[in-house]
Parts: structure tokens; C-alpha cells; sequence
């Protein structure tokens, strides 16, 4: 067989280095023999003996052409200087790419930003437990000493405004205590971890494997949620860690939890000695990739290409990454891409060979373990010329692809006000950078007492033109803008001050009570939305501009839904982008009525997700020259629009709300039955937030499949709660439960702090369900109580609820049922003003 074209193509490859540590200055006290090895101190001796040294001291000479010694090179690196050997090694490497750990800690290292000197792209990898060690050797403020609570909330919130400036993060649990990590670890363990490190030596150095498995399984929630990679060391390194405890076998329970399904784990140093176990977690596990760095160039010949043989031996070719593992010395550099040339080139050569590969395929596997991989996987915003002969010409090197490019201008503040309304500033992405992300933006605290029909705070709110709040964005949320790619958004916080939470502030409301829910019973409340809306275009009626239905199809038509398949398939590619799941789409009862259906999330995000589809449909829905609203009730001759949400509790990344067998009377848990039962008491209360405008309750009508009597039902869809047992789920068995009188005018934080209100109180009180309703409760005539029948009544039904007054906020529900007062008084009036709200909803 010919080889010259696959010689070629590894040759003229495009590297991409995606892992990597900072290089140290010419005078570090670093010792150089450290270039060779892993060894320190004492066994630093017996470096100059192994293979790989002699191997990679001949590759040094070669690439100087000095003197063929340790001490020759040592020399020349003296007599160039830093600049020169660098530019040397560099351009013989032929880096395009590479990403820095910047948590190894070298005497005299330099920053990020110096090594673009010599590689084009330079990004970086965040080291989470070095962040968590930088955060304790800080001093609380306040002076008394860290808490968990504290240290979670300070290390999330870096994490989180990091995010976006990062390409992936880091975990050396391997080195401190081992890849058994526990993905449950309990509150208690965390604490007496805190207190084990922070009672140690300083600086701190975590070495607690209860704080590092609490340390490590939060990193991975951002990171799952921020769609950022996690790499781990895994096999050998140096002399910190125990082998044994290094087998990524031990990631197993990890890698089985749900909760972490989506997540994206990198193996470094090829797992070695592991290397076969490492390929065989990459064939099952779709989060598992690989990378070969260190094992490439630190072990003889033969172990780099049998090392290399493994990790192919079941893995996709598609998971397999090259990096240097290059670190303080340029040499690292050069000699991991020098080397991992030759060893690709080989191993491909035997594959060819063995009939596993065509050329054509081994060269297309050239491409991918060098750069494409590592591109798609860390979103490296990096070109690759395809018009080449071996499609491995960088043609240009831009940013991170998730970062704001230099043509973005404006970044939204998203937040959504009392009424339900949608609303945000624009700020330019240099002062944004510079100094909102930070302080913030004024906004008056009339802004959350707005209504419906007008843009004037409602009286008795307590809130108008006095006195202003800090709008704070929350940068775990911050996102492109699908159709306008010059723009970001992301939600604002309503806070008195940075720092200092604004008690109308809606997510914080829902925040708040979600930290009652998990630290009195340990649950987290999982939501997934239903998203009903209208979908309307331009008519002409009676010489008059008008809004009219797109069409006026039947329920799940496939016309109606090839008609608007432009629209549909925009909106779920912008969504997509978003990072929200739609589960099903399709055309509803409606006339020009349709209904997305996301997945499930914990509540605050499904909350924030719900606010960013609302943006996404709307937003779409003007390009293709159409109006889409969500109001409740369009026409009263038609169907109403809601947006029901189905909820469940989970524990420990299980869903605690379906029984753990058949044997349960209702295929509930206690658990379940008693938040369920909390909801279904304060429905009535619940109403106010989750139907906010009079308009509201001409959709919660008998016979529409919207809930109009209180009550509940097993897959009943006239009752306002519906247990569901989805596809997938043990007959017998429910897995969440749906509430139907949900609409789209409904601020989403307010309405889900709401119900997880009145399932604390379920929880509390140990309230019972009554029996479930198995028919249409309009048949039974006047034996269900009916659910409020308009706006005055859920206020009123929310002024006799103490209880989700206390956990929502007092003055937050005042200025609440000011704004619901308001709303009564000027429909009632203007009974015709309803048509106007699809313009605000």
C-alpha cells in the first residue's frame, strides 16, 4: 500500500492542543530535567536512563543542533534565550490551538496571554479545585470563617461568571483522592470536610474526598448546564496519586447517575496503564472522550503506539484527542507534537494494514484526532480550509465560537415584572464587560409593580417613581441571540445593591423558597413547560389593518404544520442553540394555535428557559412577518392558550415523586402525594400567579381541558391536576404531575414559587389527597367546588393564604395583588381592552 498521502496528511495536519499548561520564565527555579519525566526529587536521577529521555534528548539536539548532551542543551536554551527557543519549538510543533490549565502552580510561570506570542489561539481551562483553594484562602468577609453555604455560593457564582471566558474545566481528583467519586455525597460529609480543610495548613490544599466529590459533582452540574466540557486526569502522573485509585473504571456510578447524562468527560494521559479500560467506557458511555497527552511523549515507543492501539481498540475515532500535556519547558511542546505525529502516522499505518482503515479513512482520522475532534468538542471557533488537498490549512483563527465576536454590540438584561410582561435594557458589550457584569444597571422600582394595559406602577404596590434597584445579570444564563447574532442576552437579578437580593425580586422569590424545599426535606423540583400560543398574520378587515389566525386547521393537523414547518424548524434550531430541549411540537386545537413542549429542568432553569422560548418564538414569529402571543383567551368563540407545567421531586438525581414500586395506591410516593396535596389546597391562592389577568379565566372553563373545578385526576385532562404516566414509565407508576391553569401572561418564576409554596406546605402539614376523579367533574354537577371564576376571586383567595404569603414574601405578594387589583378594575371597564395584550404577551 501506497502511504505518501497519509504521510502527508499527518505531516501538514492542523494541532489543536487542548490541554496544556502555562510555560515558566528562562530564571524559574523549575528544574529543566523535569522536561523528561514525571519524577521528582530523588528519582530525578535515574531520568537520564530511561528510553523516553534518550529518545526525546536526540529529538532536542536534532531540533538545535547544539551539543548532544543535557548540559549542551541547557546551554544553547541559556546562550537563545526564552523568546528564541520558543519561537523554535513552537514552529516546529505547528500548533494552531492550544488550551492552558493555568492551575498547575510553577515557579515564575506566565500568563495566558503571553503564550499568544507563538500559538494563534490561546484559550483556557479552568482547574476547579484550584479555585475552590483560591476562594478558602481568602478571607470571608465578615470575618468569622467560611461556611458551606457561603463557599458554595461564592464558588458557583465565579464558576457561573467564568463560564463564557473559559473552554472547558479540570478536576485533579485523581491526585487527591481518587476517581471513586461519591455522586451523593450528604450535606454533613461536605461540612466536616470544610472544616477538616480549613482546620489544616495554609495556603489551603484540599485533600478532603468528601469536599473534593462535593467540589467536583457541583463543577458538573455548571458545566452540563454551560455545555462546557470536564477533563480528568485518569492513569499516571506524578507521585501525588494513587494509581489504584486513578482507574477511570471508578467513574462508573458517575457516569450511571442521570443526572449527569448529558455531561461531556475528557480521560486524559490516555488512561495509562488503563488505556484498554479507558476505550471501553468511550464505546458505552456517549459523555466519555479521550485524550492521549503525556502518554505521548513520555513512554518508549512501544507504549506510546500500544497505548495509543487501545484507546482505538473500541473507542470511536470521533472521542480520540491529541494534546501535548506541554508544561513550563517549550520543549514539552514540540517533543508531545513531534512525537504524537509519528505514533498517529503508525498506528493508522497498522490499521490500514490490518484492514481496518482505508486510506482514505485513516486520513480523515488524521484530521480528527488532531483538530476536529477537539474543535467540535471544546467549540474552538477555528477554520479549517476544506479546499486544501488534505483539509489542514487553517484559513482563519477566530474566537471561542460561544463568545462575543468582536461585530457583537449589545447584550440584553432580560427581566419579567409583576404583570408578567417581558421586558430588558440593552447595553453596549464594552461597558457590559466593563462594568455592568459587575455593578449592574439602575432600574426604578416602579419597573415590578407595571400592569397589563399601561406602563404606570399599580397602586397600593408600594412601588413608583421613588428609589431605584440594581438590575444584575446573572451570567450563568447569558446566551447569543439566535437571530441576531450581534446581540447576547441574559436574566437579570433584581438586587438593593450587588450582592444584596431585592426582596421583589421573582427569581429570588423562587430561589428562596427552592432552598426551603432542599434543606428541610432534601428535594429539588424538577418543571418542564408546555408551551401553548397563536399563531397570527396580517388581514384587512372592514378597511382596517387586523390580526388574524394562520389558519384554521384541526388539532395535530400535518397541513397546518407543513405550513408553518419554516417557522417550526427555526424555532427549534434557536432553542437548540439555547441549549433547551423541545421534547414535541405540533399544531393544537386552536385556530393558528400551536404548542411546544420542553423538557424537564430544575425549576429555576425551566423557569428561565420558559422566559427565553417565549423570546425565541416571538422573535422568529416577526421574521417570517407573523405575530405569535401567548394570551390566554384570543378568541371567545375559540380554544384558550396556556401553559401548563408538569413537576416532579427528586433526590439524589432520582425522581422521588414516582413510587419505588406498584404497590403505591396512586403510583405516588408519600413524598408526592403530600406536595401534591399542598398544591391542590392552595390551588385557589395559586391561581393569582399562574392566571394573572382577567382574561385569564375565560380560558379556565368547563369542558376545555384547562381545569376549572378543584380537584385532581390519574391522565384526567379536565382536572387542573393531572398525574401523568408517560412513555416509558411502569403502568401503575406516575412520574410528575401537570397543572393545567398555567397560563402565558404568568410571570414563570412567580408561578413555580407558588406551587413549590403550597407543596411545602403539603410536605409540613402532611396534608392527604382526596380520592381522584376519574370522569369529567362537569358531570357531576355541583360536587366539586369550582375554581375561582375570575381574577378578584384568586385575590381574594390569596389575601386568606398566610401561608404562601410567608414563604413568598409579604410586601413582594402586596405589590402582587396590588397589581391583580389594578387589572380588575381596568378590564372591567374596558371589557374590549383584552384584544391589545398580543402586543404584550
Amino acid at each position: 500500500m501506497d502511504f505518501t498521502i497519509l504521510k502527508n496528511a499527518v505531516d501538514e495536519a492542523v494541532l489543536i492542543d487542548a490541554h496544556a499548561h502555562n510555560l515558566v520564565d528562562a530564571d524559574s527555579s523549575f528544574p529543566f530535567i523535569n522536561c523528561f519525566s514525571e519524577a521528582h526529587g530523588e528519582a530525578s536521577a535515574y531520568v537520564p536512563h530511561s528510553l523516553s529521555f534518550k529518545r526525546s534528548l536526540r529529538d532536542i539536539v536534532e531540533l538545535y543542533d547544539c551539543q548532544p548532551s543535557l548540559h549542551g542543551v541547557e546551554d544553547y536554551r541559556k546562550s537563545s534565550g526564552l523568546d528564541s527557543i520558543c519561537s523554535t519549538c513552537f514552529r516546529a510543533a505547528r500548533i494552531s490551538a492550544m488550551l492552558i490549565d493555568d492551575g498547575l502552580e510553577l515557579d515564575k510561570k506566565h500568563n495566558i496571554e503571553w503564550h499568544k506570542k507563538f500559538v494563534p489561539i490561546v484559550g483556557r481551562i479552568l482547574r476547579i479545585e484550584r479555585l475552590a483553594e483560591n476562594i478558602l484562602n481568602e478571607e470571608y468577609q465578615g470575618g468569622s470563617s467560611w461556611t458551606l453555604d457561603a463557599f458554595t455560593e461564592t464558588f458557583l457564582r465565579k464558576l457561573k461568571s467564568l463560564a463564557h471566558d473559559i473552554y472547558g474545566l479540570k478536576s485533579i481528583a485523581a491526585y487527591r483522592s481518587g476517581l471513586e467519586i461519591n455522586v451523593n455525597v450528604s450535606r454533613k460529609d461536605a461540612e466536616e470536610g470544610l472544616i477538616d480543610v480549613l482546620q489544616g495548613e495554609k495556603p489551603v490544599r484540599i485533600v478532603n474526598k468528601s469536599l473534593i466529590d462535593y467540589i467536583f459533582i457541583r463543577s458538573l452540574e455548571v458545566a452540563q448546564h454551560f455545555n462546557l466540557p470536564m477533563q480528568i486526569h485518569t492513569g499516571f502522573g506524578d507521585k501525588d496519586l494513587d494509581l489504584r485509585l486513578a482507574n477511570p473504571l471508578h467513574l462508573r456510578t458517575l457516569l450511571e447517575d442521570k443526572r449527569f447524562s448529558k455531561c461531556r468527560i475528557v480521560l486524559l494521559h490516555a488512561s495509562y496503564p488503563f488505556s484498554k479500560e479507558a476505550s471501553y467506557l468511550a464505546s458505552i458511555y456517549p459523555q466519555i472522550y479521550l485524550d492521549f497527552g503525556l502518554a505521548i511523549p513520555k513512554l518508549s515507543v512501544h507504549g506510546m503506539i500500544s497505548a495509543l492501539k487501545e484507546l482505538l481498540e473500541l473507542a470511536s475515532i470521533k472521542k480520540v484527542m491529541f494534546s501535548t500535556d506541554g508544561y513550563a519547558f517549550p520543549e514539552t511542546y514540540y517533543l508531545g507534537a513531534k512525537k504524537s505525529r509519528d505514533v498517529v502516522f503508525s498506528v493508522l499505518r497498522d490499521a490500514c494494514l490490518d484492514g481496518d482503515l482505508s486510506i482514505f479513512e485513516a486520513v480523515e482520522a488524521v484530521n480528527d484526532m488532531f483538530a476536529q475532534n477537539a474543535i467540535q468538542l471544546y467549540k474552538i471557533n477555528l477554520l479549517i480550509d476544506s479546499s486544501m488537498p488534505n483539509s489542514s490549512t487553517v484559513s482563519i483563527p477566530l474566537m471561542k465560537n460561544n463568545v462575543v465576536q468582536e461585530d457583537v454590540r449589545l447584550v440584553r438584561i432580560i427581566w419579567v415584572d409583576g404583570s408578567g410582561q417581558q421586558r430588558c435594557r440593552a447595553v453596549p458589550f464594552k461597558r457590559f464587560n466593563d462594568v455592568v457584569k459587575r455593578n449592574g444597571v439602575g432600574l426604578a422600582c416602579a419597573a415590578m409593580a407595571m400592569c397589563s394595559y399601561a406602563d404606570c406602577p399599580a397602586d397600593g404596590s408600594n412601588l413608583n417613581g421613588v428609589g431605584e434597584i440594581r438590575l444584575l445579570p446573572d451570567l450563568s444564563t447569558r446566551l447569543m441571540v439566535p437571530w441576531n447574532k450581534q446581540e447576547e442576552m441574559v436574566l437579570g437579578d433584581m438586587q438593593v445593591r450587588p450582592g444584596e437580593a431585592w426582596e421583589y425580586c421573582p427569581r429570588e422569590a423562587l430561589r428562596r423558597v427552592c432552598r426551603i424545599l432542599k434543606d428541610e426535606f432534601d428535594l429539588v423540583l424538577n418543571a418542564g413547560f408546555e408551551n401553548e400560543f397563536f399563531l397570527l398574520k396580517r388581514a384587512v378587515r372592514n378597511g382596517e389593518e387586523d390580526w388574524v389566525p394562520f389558519d384554521s386547521a384541526p388539532y395535530c393537523s400535518t397541513s397546518s404544520y407543513d405550513v408553518a414547518s419554516p417557522f417550526l424548524h427555526e424555532v427549534v434550531a434557536s432553542l437548540t442553540s439555547l441549549n433547551i430541549t423541545v421534547e414535541q411540537l405540533h399544531a393544537e386545537a386552536g385556530k393558528g394555535q400551536f404548542e411546544f413542549a420542553l423538557g424537564h429542568t430544575v425549576c429555576l432553569n425551566a423557569a428561565d428557559n420558559l422566559v427565553y422560548t417565549r423570546e425565541v418564538i416571538r422573535a422568529t414569529a416577526r421574521k417570517h412577518g407573523l405575530l405569535a402571543t401567548f394570551i390566554p383567551k384570543y378568541a371567545p368563540d375559540d380554544i384558550g392558550s396556556g401553559s401548563h407545567v408538569h413537576v416532579s421531586l427528586w433526590q439524589n438525581g432520582k425522581n422521588v415523586f414516582m413510587a419505588s414500586d406498584g404497590s403505591s395506591k396512586h403510583g405516588m410516593s408519600a413524598l408526592g402525594e403530600k406536595f401534591m396535596a399542598g398544591v391542590l389546597h392552595h390551588i385557589s391562592s395559586i391561581l393569582a400567579f399562574t392566571a394573572p389577568v382577567p382574561n385569564s379565566y375565560d380560558r379556565i372553563q368547563p369542558n376545555t381541558w384547562s381545569g376549572a373545578y378543584q380537584c385532581w385526576g390519574k391522565e384526567n385532562r379536565e382536572s387542573p391536576i393531572r398525574t401523568a404516566c408517560p412513555p416509558g414509565i411502569s403502568d401503575g407508576l406516575v412520574s410528575n404531575f401537570e397543572i393545567k391553569c398555567f397560563d402565558g401572561c404568568a410571570n414563570p418564576h412567580l408561578g413555580l414559587a407558588a406551587i413549590v409554596s403550597a407543596g411545602l406546605d403539603g410536605l409540613r402539614n402532611h396534608l392527604q389527597l382526596p380520592e381522584p376523579v376519574d370522569t369529567n367533574p362537569f358531570s357531576l354537577g355541583s360536587k366539586f367546588q369550582r375554581l375561582p371564576q375570575s381574577l378578584s376571586e384568586s385575590v381574594e383567595a390569596l389575601e386568606k393564604d398566610n401561608i404562601l404569603t410567608d414563604l413568598i414574601g409579604e410586601k413582594l405578594v402586596v405589590a402582587i395583588k396590588a397589581i391583580r387589583k389594578a387589572e380588575v378594575d381596568y378590564y372591567s371597564q374596558h371589557p374590549d381592552a383584552y384584544k391589545q395584550l398580543i402586543h404584550r404577551y
